[in-house]
């Protein structure tokens, strides 16, 4: 399978997701709590565009694996594993906001080469397999690029948010957001494309899991950005996430970051 035969398959991956989901957007519909402490949401339209996107790739690719958010791990094991996420942001979701996006990711032997984030209400597509990055949507095509930023006060940073980090943490990251510029919180899958787009510089998150990540990580390696755990590990594993335009803005933030 080549890139191009990623690209087109996952655009009806997206489409699927997307019809799939948007009926449900600012609607009144059920939500069901995952956690037995904390709020972890969960909707019928998460559910739903998963399985039409599992649907799909065994339809097309019966031989891949799937790791989903919702219904979990097939053939893990395989050459070939798609990672899905279908509704990546569900607390904005279903507060009404758009700082959401269905993910798709795809691993070869352990190790992400394409990935795509759409958001089908603002009709924005953002993809990457490690070499480039591109935006689709209503302004136009362009490829995505991160911008420079040297020091780690000039820095705009973005977290979902510092309350879902434990106490020590939530310490730690207080004392990049102490040095940055300007710290925002929210957005989800949508910081770390704003990131791939060359308009903020740093995302430091905690508690991420393979599928929030593995699809971004094509993306901001595509737009020559670096995305790492604190330690400087690969982040396909998810936990402790930390991502930059800059390498230089990465490496003063992830020093920081060890306490």
């Amino acid at each position: 399978m080549t890139a191009i035969d990623f690209s087109t398959f996952v655009d009806q991956l997206a489409q699927a997701s997307g019809e799939t989901i948007l009926p449900f957007f600012r609607t009144s519909l059920a939500i069901e709590n995952k956690l037995a402490r904390g709020f972890d949401p969960v909707t019928v339209a998460d559910r739903a565009a998963e399985d039409a996107m599992r649907a799909l790739i065994r339809q097309n690719f019966p031989e891949h694996g799937i790791l989903g958010e919702e219904r979990g791990t097939e053939r893990g094991d395989a050459e070939y594993v798609w990672v899905l996420d279908p509704i990546d942001g569900t607390k904005s979701f279903i507060s009404g906001m758009v700082a959401w996006g269905t993910l798709i990711g795809l691993m070869r032997f352990g190790e992400p080469v394409f990935g795509t984030m759409h958001q089908p209400f603002t009709r924005e597509h953002f993809s990457g397999d490690g070499g480039a990055a591109r935006y689709r949507g209503p302004t136009g095509p362009r490829d995505l690029r991160v911008r420079p930023c040297a020091k780690l006060s000039d820095a705009v940073l973005f977290t979902t948010s510092p309350l879902l980090m434990n106490d020590t943490d939530r310490a730690q990251f207080g004392k990049v957001e102490k040095v940055a510029k300007l710290s925002r919180y929210g957005g989800d899958c949508y910081a770390y494309c704003m990131l791939a787009a060359g308009n903020i510089d740093l995302v430091i998150e905690t508690e991420i899991k393979p599928h929030d990540i593995v699809p971004l990580i094509p993306i901001i390696a595509g737009a020559g950005g670096i995305v790492t755990t604190w330690e400087g590990a690969p982040a396909q594993h998810g936990g402790r996430i930390i991502a930059a335009g800059d390498k230089r803005t990465h490496a003063a933030a992830m020093e920081m970051l060890k306490g």
